[in-house]
């Protein structure tokens, strides 16, 4: 396999744990990219990201790398949580976008403030670098980095990840509002920035009969995505992002919704939830 993505946390806004959401998950966002040489990104540190910290050795000696879309909470609740920070022999590098106001480091230490947790940001006693990217190129952990930003509110970035020359490219876009690239010079932007990669995930947050009256909440609907997909000429989407109102048995709806979409537009691409536990590796094998 030339490398495998595992989802850690696939819902939206706040956990939502419970008998309905067992078979999809109830964490927020994080997601884990391991290449076949062992490096690994980790993409959010929603609360998905606790599971993730438990699971790595604690004898590893490589840096975790953490890439976050942007500092909304449910994107970092869950490090204040994740081991590694709290073990002197690691290292751990934060990257993100600066937010709207203040600093990248400013967000975290805000997180673990006394009036909101009981633990100060001294308690992480790793080494920690935190390193604030823009919209352009870069490197991350040994991946090879495109960023756009996204229709979001906040500074929210949308990152397109190369493992290694040749292997199949994985796009991450989470909180994006695809009705809000509405001028065709943005779309065309956001198409070109996709394509042709092998697996999108994507916000798929809403069925159609509820994207309508929440316009501006930076979120999309499954057939906007899937319709974004068709255009953009990718392998797989993975619906991603869940609503925290949304059972298992809405996710399926929702996939329902998705493929009759693509089957009106002629698509050939393959369609999936994000599911918690799951490990994917590329769409073309």
């Amino acid at each position: 396999m030339p490398w495998a993505i595992r989802f850690w946390g696939t819902r939206g806004s706040i956990p939502a744990p419970g008998p309905g959401t067992v078979r999809y998950g109830g964490n927020t966002a994080c997601l884990e990219l391991v290449a076949p040489d062992g490096r690994r990104l980790v993409l959010d540190a929603g609360t998905g990201i606790r599971s993730l910290g438990l699971a790595l050795p604690p004898s590893a000696r490589d840096p975790v790398v953490i890439l976050l879309s942007h500092t909304h909470w449910d994107h970092i609740q869950g490090l204040p949580f994740f081991a590694p920070l709290y073990r002197p022999e690691a290292t751990v590098s934060i990257i993100g976008p600066a937010p709207a106001t203040g600093r990248l480091g400013d967000v975290l230490r805000d997180q673990m403030g006394a009036a909101v947790f009981p633990v100060s940001l001294s308690a992480w006693t790793a080494t920690l670098d935190v390193r604030e990217v823009a919209e352009g190129a870069f490197e991350a952990g040994g991946f090879s980095v495109k960023a756009l930003h996204l229709c979001h509110p906040g500074t929210t970035l949308g990152y397109r990840i190369g493992i290694q020359p040749g292997s199949p490219e994985l796009a991450y876009l989470t909180d994006n509002e695809i009705a809000g690239w509405d001028a065709p010079d943005r779309r065309a932007r956001l198409v070109r920035f996709l394509h042709a990669c092998d697996t999108m995930i994507h916000d798929a947050m809403y069925l159609s009969n509820r994207g309508a009256g929440r316009r501006g909440w930076g979120h999309s609907t499954a057939a906007e995505a899937v319709r974004l997909a068709s255009e953009a000429r990718v392998n797989r989407l993975v619906l991603f992002h869940h609503d925290p109102e949304h059972t298992d048995d809405d996710l399926e709806r929702l996939l329902t919704e998705a493929e009759q979409v693509r089957a009106d537009s002629g698509g050939r691409f393959d369609i999936q939830i994000a599911a918690e536990g799951v490990a994917l590796g590329p769409a073309g094998g």
